[in-house]
């Protein structure tokens, strides 16, 4: 099978940024953790979708050889800038181009200098990726639903599977949805809502459990939660992995108030 390791992960930039302050430290631990064992599974290819990378009119795919440059995050540029160097994997993005056809979406590869990648996106590269594996990246169609993006991540990673080529498959975005609305001390961060710190335990639970228990839950809880647009990011683990027999959740918490996690698939 193509896909050797599958993560669902926090693009906020907040633990990269300040991974010393206490209320990120477990998330940027977590991260830690999931980068050591996506290495140790020997991929060729990461095969991302981040939430934060948004279209509207057709499914993007990034085929630019390399993409180089500084990203200021659009709301947490106080606490740093965000360098990056990511390297495409073109020939397999190409194809999943081409392969959208296949499951009836529109798409259209994106290539040109300086264009803005997404803070997630760069997030997932820069903690899990230390040894510069290519990557493809697939944009959050806003009007794709579950399971659209479940059906397009399958293309990916078959087409990957043809291309006879190892996968980690990395999902970048949220859990709960509610961020403080006014300045907090960031060393006190957490969920800003007690029922949104419940729903999100509880659903981490679930994903644990494996893939038949988070299917059942995850509808509930992300219209509970506000969940980061309906957890389509998850749909996109589902979509690539075919399933999965449980979960290791690396670290939760809070960023900003919003809930966070850095999970593994045991697949």
């Amino acid at each position: 099978m193509a896909v050797v390791s599958a993560f669902l992960v926090s693009g906020s930039p907040l633990p990269m940024l300040k991974p010393e302050n206490p209320a990120w430290a477990g998330l940027a631990t977590g991260f830690g953790r999931a980068r050591d064992a996506l290495v140790a599974s020997k991929p060729d290819v990461l095969l991302v979708y981040s939430t934060q990378w948004i279209a509207v009119l057709d499914e993007l795919w990034q085929v630019r050889a390399r993409s180089v440059g500084v990203h200021v995050d659009e709301n947490w540029y106080e606490f740093g800038d965000l360098p990056f160097d990511i390297r495409a994997d073109v020939a397999l993005a190409e194809a999943c181009v081409a392969g959208c056809a296949g499951v009836g979406v529109s798409a259209k590869p994106v290539d040109y200098e300086d264009f803005p990648i997404d803070t997630g996106t760069i997030v997932a590269d820069t903690l899990l990726n230390p040894e510069r594996v290519p990557v493809v990246i697939a944009a959050n169609n806003v009007y794709h639903d579950f399971a659209t993006t479940e059906k397009l991540a399958a293309m990916a990673a078959a087409i990957a599977d043809a291309q006879g080529k190892r996968v980690a498959v990395v999902a970048v975005g949220g859990l709960s949805g509610a961020y403080f609305d006014r300045t907090i001390d960031i060393a006190t961060d957490h969920v800003r809502h007690e029922a949104d710190d419940a729903a999100n335990r509880a659903f981490l639970e679930a994903l644990t459990q494996g893939a038949d228990a988070a299917r059942a839950a995850v509808g509930d809880y992300a219209g509970a939660a506000k969940a980061d647009f309906g957890m389509k990011h998850l749909a996109w683990v589902f979509g690539a992995t075919g399933g999965f027999s449980g979960a290791v959740v690396h670290g939760y918490g809070a960023t900003y108030g919003a809930g966070a996690a850095v999970v593994e698939f045991r697949l």
